[in-house]
């Protein structure tokens, strides 16, 4: 039997009831997506990203993988990294759209004469 006695399943040893804890399994998600310029989503994204992210453009993706120490952090990285993609998804969507200046015949020149 192990323990102190009066607890005959408790260790005397609270110092690796402690390290148990600290050990615990860590929560783990992979989000992937896929853009027209993964490169261009990844780098407008990475540098919010939480030293437990890692974001990397691949093929026509872009893949992050989150680890954090509890099921509601990971939730919570998760829920504002998929805010910031949309974001820079759609600020990518937009800059790549024409614009009437960029119509054949339209003026560069942003001044206006009177």
């Amino acid at each position: 039997m192990t323990g102190n006695g009066s607890h005959p399943h408790r260790s005397d040893d609270r110092g690796s009831e402690r390290r148990t804890r600290r050990q615990s399994p860590q929560v783990r998600a992979t989000i992937r997506t896929a853009h027209d310029d993964p490169a261009l989503i990844a780098a407008s994204i990475s540098p919010d990203n939480t030293p437990e992210m890692e974001t990397v453009a691949m093929d026509e993706a872009v893949r992050t993988r989150i680890t954090r120490d509890t099921t509601g952090g990971a939730q919570a990285t998760v829920d504002d990294y998929v805010v910031n993609l949309i974001v820079a998804s759609t600020v990518a969507q937009h800059a790549n759209q024409p614009t009437d200046r960029d119509a054949p015949g339209a003026s560069t020149d942003d001044t206006q004469q009177s």
